[in-house]
């Protein structure tokens, strides 16, 4: 594949699924809850709808697995190369009428991230990287690349605004050592640690890897890396796409997060984003 081209087509189909957003937005939209009970509307759906159109145009024959048609029990056959589809990450924030909630569209190859593209509709500001070429951040006044920061002596983290939870803080307070941190949701955290402005992401609690694929790939292209539960880099592919959790850092290897892992017996209690 020419991925540059294709890591092109990926902003572009992004950056239309946001505009679509927005426009449903103006109009005003109801919410219903699936049957995990995590919400959905239908900017969800249009704008993964918009998204599957422009992949299938893209990159004609590669699987996308998006979080919907999941939902809707559509999930396609699937080899080593794929698309994975979250429409709009950070729903509740969303419904709430905050501004933290992305488009995410990530290319997975070999159970790794390759390319990935993050877009914030709302603050029009959207980032993209692939893996071995490098990274950026897209706003009005151009494309400037990003690159991860040095880890110093004072430590900052980055964490879930919706799924904080005592497992994070014990993480943070007893294996990370002094470390501030902010909240905020989707997959913006990602791209906060990308950009160098904080040194960690620890996510203890589950997540569906639409949610992650596509920051995982900003953050390695920026120099980052993203560790699953025992330490090793976090894979793709897992059985029902399901992240455990995870520890996304700047580049150094942050202790492992198994010892403080919520509980996950599986069942009903579903993953509902980052």
């Amino acid at each position: 594949m020419d991925e540059p081209a294709l890591l092109e087509a990926c902003v572009v189909a992004a950056r239309e699924a946001g505009a679509e957003i927005l426009k449903l937005v103006a109009r005003g939209f109801e919410v219903e809850i699936k049957r995990d009970q995590s919400p959905v509307t239908i900017c969800d759906r249009a704008a993964e709808r918009l998204i599957l159109d422009a992949l299938a145009a893209a990159a004609p024959g590669v699987p996308v697995i998006a979080e919907e048609e999941v939902a809707e029990g559509r999930i396609p056959v699937h080899g080593d190369i794929y698309f994975l589809v979250d429409p709009l990450d950070g729903t509740k924030e969303f419904v709430r009428g905050g501004d933290d909630y992305t488009v995410n569209i990530g290319l997975i190859v070999d159970g790794t991230p390759r390319l990935g593209v993050v877009y914030q509709p709302a603050t029009d500001r959207l980032w993209a990287g692939q893996v071995g070429e490098g990274a950026y951040l897209e706003e009005q006044s151009g494309r400037t690349a990003i690159r991860t920061r040095a880890l110093g002596r004072e430590r900052a983290a980055v964490a879930s605004k919706s799924h904080f939870n005592q497992a994070t803080a014990d993480y943070l307070d007893q294996a990370v050592g002094l470390c501030s941190h902010v909240a905020i949701g989707s997959s913006l955290k990602f791209c906060i640690v990308a950009e160098g402005r904080a040194d960690i992401y620890p996510r203890l609690s589950p997540t569906s890897e639409w949610d992650t694929a596509a920051g995982h790939a900003v953050l390695l292209a920026a120099g980052g890396r993203v560790d699953g539960p025992d330490g090793a880099p976090l894979v793709y592919g897992k059985t029902a796409f399901l992240n455990r959790g995870f520890c996304a850092t700047s580049g150094w290897r942050a202790p492992p997060i198994g010892p403080f892992l919520v509980p996950f017996a599986g069942g009903g209690d579903l993953p509902q984003g980052v």
